[in-house]
């Protein structure tokens, strides 16, 4: 960052001069502030701010971010959680916009670097699964556990997995030809994950990829990576981005057989009126 505001310092406006200079002595505050906090503290517009960062090279804020958080290797997950805590606001409404505004960024950036052909490709790989296993470790089994719901709402033979060790190696076996396995790794490769990979492929099922920033290292192992932008300071929820994505994957597969869809809709709603008989609520979605 610093290397491209020395060489296009030039080509700024004032305004812009004072946000680059704010943004190269204050590199940690990238990370933990929205665009509007950061031009209070350049003491200028979040227009202005956003300006600056695309004229230095950058598609916006939240590859700034990610930049910027590569570069600070001093600035961990817990000093910038305790960071971000301690400048909240007290009061509801700005809780609310302070969490607002980075669920809005995540979501922006996730659907900004969510490519057509990436996308399509995974909807194919949906389509065609005799059977869908999510898989996923901590919060991230959380959306994986979603997405076999859905899925199977859909119609659709699915499961989800969190196992770990030997329990793993159960959930393994009945993997086969046919299958598909959506990996959700925000960040971190773990032996496990490996593992899971690894006999996918040995096992001829299909591998759709959740991640931000393990693209680079298994994109030669996994059919389709789809980029879910992360939380930098771990205050909004972890599962925001993939569930956004799996949303829209579900609805586009849905669309290639809306009469199938509302088949099961319809057999949901009537298994439900059985189990609640007189609840008019068994019947919403």
């Amino acid at each position: 960052m610093a290397a491209r505001i020395g060489r296009r310092t030039g080509e700024l406006s004032p305004a812009e001069q004072r946000v680059a200079e704010y943004l190269w002595k204050h590199p940690g505050m990238i990370v933990l502030s929205t665009a509007a906090e950061l031009a209070e503290l350049a003491g200028t517009s979040d227009a202005t701010v956003v300006r600056t960062v695309k004229a230095l090279g950058y598609s916006g804020l939240p590859e700034l971010k990610r930049a910027v958080g590569h570069e600070v290797v001093s600035d961990t997950p817990a000093a910038r959680l305790r960071q971000k805590v301690e400048q909240a606001g007290d009061d509801p409404a700005s809780l609310a916009d302070e969490l607002l505004a980075e669920s809005m960024e995540r979501l922006a950036e996730t659907r900004r670097l969510l490519a057509g052909p990436a996308f399509t490709a995974a909807v194919d790989l949906l389509a065609g699964a005799d059977e869908v296993i999510g898989y996923g470790l901590g919060l991230s089994e959380l959306p994986m556990r979603y997405l076999a719901m859905r899925l199977r709402r859909l119609g659709r033979r699915a499961r989800s997995s969190a196992a770990t060790g030997f329990r793993l190696a159960d959930d393994l076996l009945p993997l086969a030809p046919g299958h598909l396995v959506v990996l959700n790794a925000p960040e971190r490769l773990l032996p496990d994950m490996r593992t899971l990979v690894r006999h996918a492929r040995a096992a001829g099922a299909g591998v759709l990829l959740l991640t931000e920033s393990l693209g680079a290292t298994l994109d030669s192992q996994v059919d389709v990576t789809l980029t879910a932008v992360h939380s930098p300071s771990r205050l909004t929820a972890e599962g925001l981005s993939a569930t956004f994505l799996l949303d829209c994957l579900l609805l586009a597969l849905a669309k290639r057989d809306p009469g199938a869809a509302a088949e099961h809709a319809e057999l949901l709603a009537t298994l439900r009126t059985r189990l609640a008989p007189g609840d008019q609520r068994s019947r919403r979605p």
